[in-house]
């Protein structure tokens, strides 16, 4: 049985070459702001649903910053459909699988456990920041944002978006620089 090709109509193709690129950094972004991966499929499917049907309206070349603000304002509603309903969602919990990691180069097992760890690592000392500087710094350093594209994203003046880089920073080198001392004291 032959089977009959549906040709895609201009918008359909328009939108699967300028906006699936971008993907897969929407969906690291709603894993930083949702934590848990099945609320970040719904995040990211919702979010996809809306740029498709506000796709004809984007104007510019900003693609991906475009994308990663529909998937804010999603969560945005998101949050107030749940604030309205009282419900309040439990405390994720680390299952243990390491399978957040990213996939090491090499297929060298030792590598790999150091790359989980370091991973690990980060993922803890992400989630001790607040979520005003855990979002910019996520959006900076992770998904290489421009700050005037954070600043389109989170709809925030670029001076509030660099002071809030800069304390997340300091915050998370802190953090860092006292877990490193904690590691070391106790090894003594």
């Amino acid at each position: 049985m032959a089977s009959r090709r549906v040709p895609m109509d201009g918008k359909r193709a328009r939108f699967e070459a300028q906006v699936l690129p971008h993907l897969d950094a929407a969906y690291r972004y709603a894993r930083w702001l949702m934590r848990e991966r099945s609320d970040a499929d719904d995040l990211v499917q919702e979010a996809m649903l809306r740029a498709y049907r506000g796709f004809d309206a984007l104007r510019g070349t900003e693609v991906r910053a475009w994308l990663l603000t529909i998937v804010r304002n999603c969560h945005a509603t998101l949050r107030t459909q749940q604030q309205r309903r009282a419900h309040v969602p439990l405390p994720d919990e680390d299952d243990g699988t390491g399978t957040d990691t990213v996939a090491a180069s090499t297929p060298d097992p030792e590598s790999e456990l150091i790359d989980r760890d370091q991973q690990r690592a980060f993922d803890r000392l992400m989630s001790t920041l607040h979520a005003e500087h855990r979002e910019v710094l996520m959006l900076r350093e992770v998904e290489e944002l421009s700050y005037r594209e954070i600043a389109a994203v989170t709809q925030l003046p670029i001076g509030t978006v660099m002071s809030r880089l800069a304390r997340a920073r300091a915050a998370l080198r802190s953090r860092w620089l006292e877990e490193k001392e904690g590691v070391a004291s106790g090894v003594r």
